[in-house]
């Protein structure tokens, strides 16, 4: 039995001449077991990294045993994304990089990353049953979907075998069925004597926690048994200004087109693993369509070949805005007519642009602001800002705010240039339920006065806009298409 505790004293800090965490204090026993919550930009990620050692704190934090020795166990913290080194010693990763199979193999496979951690391929075979990445233990991590990159964060956090794991949104951007298991997995695991800390949202608390910490503005609002959180439920976020109220910035944008997207028996594999088999699908103008799927089914790789990304588009029969593809169209006549947004372009999406120049790169499909904006599209990056509450963070580096902060610089991003497609791959990924639900209004607004076309994915129910009235669902490569009323799609 793991007989750790943890006594956090006055914890402080300050990031960027911010204080991001104000005198947080609390202690968990034996046995015990955190849940730390709160709206985004709350503090929550800054704790949790601090309770692992990754951050210059002012104040203690002391973990000890049964014999009262202050000592460092064997402590694990999973953050939203594992950053990797390929096989020549190299991070420098570009988002396209997992549908190029030349860059792929220079990056190292699930099981060779695995097996640094834990020789006995025993032990490796069996977190990776675990958790349904058996199939997945030959290929490359580049290649991976985000869920599929969750998954093995955590299987290499569990071979690890510390006292104390550390999880940063583990829930987020996996689907139902793996959700459920993972709940499973650490209610085992605790049950067996590791002790967990997770930063998570609140319909998302797996039944071993035993305390809920509530911040606010980095400080600490509630720390209650999870029974007495429970039970009052008095919780509450930030209350913005509802999107659904406010003037929608919109360039003036004139496409004319029947369809979209069209593409006809598209198959995508790479080695003897196929993807995507005989997929058929039209997208015309004014849908708005739910991709939905396990993870690594095959979404963004379908959205990949829509966006441009994907060299593979051009070995299928793929028709985009009434062309086809590989009819003479760069890849940036491509872009200026789509809003895209995923979990992958906000991975390495350069993070020390100013959100200014994040939400500018979008007129330009660029990673940066390489060119300079009008004065007319200086005001729609500006109004943008306004329109989701960050105005004050326009000269701020993307990297300093929070997650779901990030998250809507970069739809604004997507957005500011009116595009006649809307492509988000779950986008409320590192959002608090106030955003969350406030976006979700905002696309439903953005899609009907505006007759958007889209093409949304999300693992989520609630996450879906009412809009959304067709489905596109990927089995194992293959697909099933229907239509539903309004939110009645499970999403998956």
């Amino acid at each position: 039995m793991n007989d750790t505790s943890i006594i956090v004293k006055d914890l402080s800090i300050k990031l960027q001449g911010n204080i991001v965490l104000d005198s947080v204090s609390f202690e968990l026993k034996q046995g015990e077991h955190l849940a730390i919550t709160g709206a985004s930009g709350s503090g929550k990620t800054v704790l949790a990294k601090a309770l692992s050692g990754q951050l210059f704190t002012h104040g203690n934090v002391e973990i000890h045993f049964d014999d009262d020795s202050v000592l460092k166990p064997r402590l694990s913290f999973v953050e939203q994304h594992y950053h990797f080194k390929n096989l020549s010693n190299v991070s420098d990763f570009y988002y396209q990089q997992r549908y190029n199979s030349f860059d792929a193999e220079d990056a190292a496979t699930v099981e060779h990353e695995l097996k640094q951690i834990d020789k006995d391929p025993d032990a490796v075979d069996i977190w990776l049953t675990r958790l349904n990445m058996q199939h997945r233990k030959h290929s490359s991590l580049i290649q991976l979907s985000s869920g599929e990159h969750k998954r093995f964060q955590l299987i290499r956090a569990f071979l690890i075998q510390p006292q104390i794991i550390i999880l940063d949104l583990p829930f987020s951007g996996l689907d139902v069925n793996t959700r459920e298991h993972l709940h499973h997995v650490i209610n085992k695991a605790a049950t067996l004597g590791t002790k967990f800390i997770i930063v998570t949202d609140e319909n998302e608390i797996p039944s071993c926690i035993t305390y809920m910490l509530t911040l606010e503005k980095g400080k600490i609002k509630r720390f209650e048994s999870k029974e007495a959180f429970e039970t009052t439920q008095n919780y509450s976020y930030p209350v913005f200004a509802p999107f659904i109220s406010r003037h929608l910035p919109v360039a003036e944008t004139a496409i004319n087109f029947t369809d979209a997207v069209k593409m006809v028996c598209v198959t995508v594999q790479y080695g003897n693993k196929k993807i995507l088999q005989n997929v058929n699908w039209q997208v015309k103008h004014d849908e708005r369509w739910l991709v939905k799927g396990s993870n690594g089914a095959g979404k963004s790789t379908l959205l990949s070949l829509i966006t441009g990304d994907n060299p593979k588009a051009y070995a299928n029969e793929i028709y985009l805005f009434d062309k086809r593809r590989g009819s003479g169209e760069s890849i940036w006549d491509i872009k200026k007519k789509i809003g895209y947004l995923s979990p992958e372009l906000h991975w390495y999406f350069n993070k020390n642009i100013t959100c200014f120049e994040a939400v500018g790169s979008g007129f330009f499909d660029t990673i940066g602001l390489f060119r300079n904006l009008t004065a007319r599209q200086q005001k729609f990056v500006l109004q943008w800002l306004d329109f989701f509450s960050l105005s004050h963070a326009s000269q701020k580096q993307l990297a300093t705010l929070a997650e779901g902060q990030q998250r809507l610089i970069l739809l604004a991003r997507a957005l500011v240039k009116n595009p006649p497609l809307l492509i988000l791959d779950e986008p409320c990924q590192g959002m608090d339920h106030a955003q969350t639900q406030n976006f979700v209004d905002m696309i439903d607004v953005l899609c009907l006065q505006l007759n958007k076309t889209l093409i949304y994915v999300s693992h989520y129910q609630h996450e879906v806009p009412e809009c959304i009235d067709k489905v596109l669902e990927l089995q194992q490569g293959n697909q099933k298409i229907y239509s539903i009323n309004k939110k009645t799609a499970i999403a998956v």
